[in-house]
C-alpha cells in the first residue's frame, strides 16, 4: 500500500506544479482552488509512504514522479521543447525512479 501512496503523493505534486503554473505568477488565483488541495494530499500521501519506505527512497521518487510529471504535461498541453536531449534526460529520471522501486528498501 505504501508504494499506491507514493505514486498518489507524486501524482499530487503535478497536480499542484501545473496548477501553480496556471496562476500566472498568481495573477489568476482560481487554480489555487486545485493546487493548494493537491499539495497538502501529496503531502499527506508522502507521509503515509514514509511509514514503510525510506525516507531517501520516499522522496527521491517524490520528487521523480513531480518532475517528470510536470515535464511530460508540460511538453504535452504547455508547447514545452520536445527536444530529443529533453526526452533523454527525463528518461533518466524515469529509469532512475523505477531503478529505486525495485532496489526496494
Amino acid at each position: 500500500m505504501a508504494w499506491i501512496y507514493l505514486v498518489l503523493a507524486g501524482l499530487g505534486e503535478v497536480t499542484g506544479v501545473i496548477a501553480l503554473n496556471l496562476t500566472n505568477g498568481f495573477h489568476n488565483k482560481k487554480p489555487l482552488f486545485f493546487g493548494i488541495p493537491a499539495t497538502v494530499a501529496s503531502f499527506y500521501f508522502l507521509s503515509l509512504a514514509m511509514r514503510e519506505i525510506p525516507v531517501g527512497t520516499a522522496y527521491s521518487i517524490w520528487t521523480g514522479i513531480g518532475a517528470a510529471g510536470s515535464v511530460l504535461i508540460g511538453m504535452l498541453f504547455f508547447r514545452e521543447s520536445k527536444d530529443w536531449l529533453r526526452i533523454l534526460f527525463l528518461s533518466l529520471i524515469i529509469i532512475g525512479v523505477i531503478g529505486l522501486r525495485f532496489i526496494g528498501h
